[in-house]
Formats: structure tokens, sequence, C-alpha cells
């Protein structure tokens, strides 16, 4: 149904004239009377009847009227939903632990007037192609991973660098010390069996080994935090990387060591991507927001691959 017909009917039903229906809708009177035969043969009835104080509604039309009005009303919601700024800003993070929600959390607390949708897509091409859909706005992630470069239409900005913490349980041999040196981490058993080969978190993580000489066990089935926070915590010869900003909560009993790492320290990159032509007016707050409110990218005494694109 066409809803040009069905606007300008409720025009005339209203006005009761289809002069008066025309002037408002800025078109002329034949077309109105064009429009308005129209949608009638699209019904199969009379709408009006013409008198001498200009157009009346049949019985067909007093009954359509209400529908017409809803017809348009739920047009304007269609168009509103999708209209720049008037939906949420949809936003990638990952995970709701991870630093990025903690970004995007601070975002909110500063702009509560900005709807938000929090969505979290596993692969970076997954986000890639949500950008480019539009079915996201923005997305967080590491990038510059050799051989996947980003598409020219997808910008980026370094946000965060997040310093790895090791996280040991109570019988660990480190567990007392207040900082260790990466050097020191050489020949300790680093579990990480949340590691997915392809993605930019395991790309970090083979680079970093390459780096330092250091064992990342990615075996085992990944149950998820609380169950390699357990495994830790029961477990003297193992220990974890953490990000600094990453957000955990265990029981008291587990005793858990979350450890400074320095010399250097190594920093998780997290940057924003969207798509250069993205018009949303929340993006633009985003990355004001973003801009003013991180710091320390590239600090001295830290390590990132070379992969990684700057700030």
């Amino acid at each position: 149904m066409d809803l040009d017909t069905v606007r300008t009917f409720v025009a005339a039903a209203d006005a009761g004239q289809f002069q008066e229906a025309a002037a408002e809708l800025a078109v002329t009177q034949q077309a109105v009377s064009k429009r308005i035969a129209a949608l009638e043969r699209n019904l199969g009835v009379r709408l009006f009847t013409r008198t001498a104080r200009g157009a009346e509604l049949t019985i067909d039309g007093q009954a359509f009227l209400p529908h017409a009005r809803d017809l348009l009303r739920v047009a304007e919601r269609a168009v509103a939903s999708v209209r720049t700024g008037r939906r949420p800003l949809r936003v990638d993070v990952i995970a709701s632990r991870g630093a990025a929600a903690g970004l995007l959390r601070g975002f909110h607390h500063a702009h509560p007037e900005i709807d938000l949708d929090v969505v979290m897509l596993f692969e970076i091409e997954t986000a890639v192609a949500a950008i480019h859909s539009g079915a996201i706005d923005a997305s967080f992630r590491a990038v510059g991973v050799p051989g996947r470069p980003l598409p020219t239409d997808i910008e980026s900005v370094r946000v965060l660098d997040e310093p790895l913490e090791l996280l040991t349980g109570p019988a660990h041999t480190l567990a007392g010390a207040r900082s260790v040196t990466v050097a020191q981490l050489a020949g300790h058993r680093i579990w990480m069996p949340g590691i997915v080969p392809g993605t930019e978190w395991a790309a970090y993580y083979d680079d970093l080994v390459a780096e330092f000489g250091l064992t990342i066990e990615a075996t085992g089935p990944n149950f998820g935090s609380d169950a390699l926070l357990d495994t830790i915590a029961d477990t003297p010869a193992l220990a974890t990387f953490m990000g600094g900003q990453t957000r955990l909560v265990w029981p008291a009993g587990h005793g858990l060591r979350r450890i400074p790492v320095t010399d250097p320290t190594p920093v998780y990159p997290h940057s924003l991507l969207w798509h250069r032509d993205n018009p949303h007016p929340g993006l633009t707050t985003l990355r004001a927001h973003l801009a003013a409110t991180t710091t320390g990218h590239d600090a001295t005494g830290t390590w990132v691959p070379d992969w990684v694109l700057p700030r």
C-alpha cells in the first residue's frame, strides 16, 4: 500500500476538502484526487462522497481512517528507528569483563543521554563485517596483525595500552613478589586456555612468547574465567596473564595474587574501529571522550608487537 496515498487520504479526511488537503501537502488538487482514486481502487471501496461543502467520509472511509492513522504512525516509528542520532550507538567490546567494557562504561557515565547497545563479537573479521554492514557502529580491537590489514574504509585509533599482570595462586613460587620482570617468567608455566588460534590476541601472545622465550600453554577446554581462577588458585605450578584493567572477582579463600610485570611491561593495545562514513553523532562523541580520557600510549618501558598500529 502506497503511504503517500494513505497520507493524502488522512489529510483530506481531516480537512474535509481536497483543495485544503492539496495546500497542506503542497501538491495540486488534481494530484489529491488521483491519489484518493488510486487508494479506492486498491481497497475496492469508495472512501469519500463529494458534497456541496467538500468531501465527506463514507462508512468505509470512516472505518479505514483509524487504521490509516496507525499505518502512518508505524511508518514514522520505522523511519525514526534508523534516523541518524535516533537509534542507539552499537559498540562491540568482545567481553563484558575486559578493559574495553570499562572504557564504554566510563563513556556511558559521562554521556548518559546517548543510548547504547553493547554487543560482544568474537572474531575481528566478524566485527569488521558488522561495521561494514552497519550492524554495529564501532568495535574495540587490537589491530595490525601481519597479513590482515584493515579495509581502507575502516578507521582505527589506539585508545588504551593495558598492562599485563601475572595472576598466581598463594602457593606459587612468585606469589610473594611485589613485581616480576619478564625475564623471571622464563621457565614458568603460564596457562591461558582462552587463546584461540587466528584471533588478534593469539597473534599478540605468539609474539610475546617469541620475543621473551616464555612458555604459554593453551591446552584444555576453556570453561571461562571462573574455572580458570579455580585452577590457578589450586595449582602451585600454574600462573596466567591478566589485563590490569580486567575486572574479576574470586572467593576470598582463593588467595590469588595480581603481580605487575616489568622490564619491560607487556601492554595489550586496544584500538577503536569504525567506518569512515558513519554519521552517528554518538560515535563522534565517543571518539572525543576516548581522546580526552585515555593516556599512556607507547609509554617508556612498555612492549607491544611490531605489528601494532601506532596511535
